[in-house]
């Protein structure tokens, strides 16, 4: 008997919306410069952010998206 398992994506991780209010940085104007593809530091000028900062919210919106799921089916 063949099973079917689904695998359905899976994450505890915040929304990037969060994260980025959790740094003191807006959301829009964050993905603005990334719609942009501005580069890390120059977004971290624009924002009054640090690049390591801005480095992380562009790995987990590269990764992850815009929001984390957080469900099962």
């Amino acid at each position: 008997m063949d099973r079917f398992m689904s695998r359905v994506p899976w994450s505890m991780d915040v929304s990037l919306k969060s994260k980025a209010e959790e740094a003191g940085i807006s959301f829009d104007a964050l993905m603005e410069q990334l719609r942009l593809n501005r580069s890390d530091e120059e977004i971290a000028e624009v924002l009054a952010a640090s690049p390591g900062t801005i480095k992380h919210l562009r790995e987990h919106f590269e990764r992850f998206g815009i929001h984390s799921i957080a469900g099962q089916d």
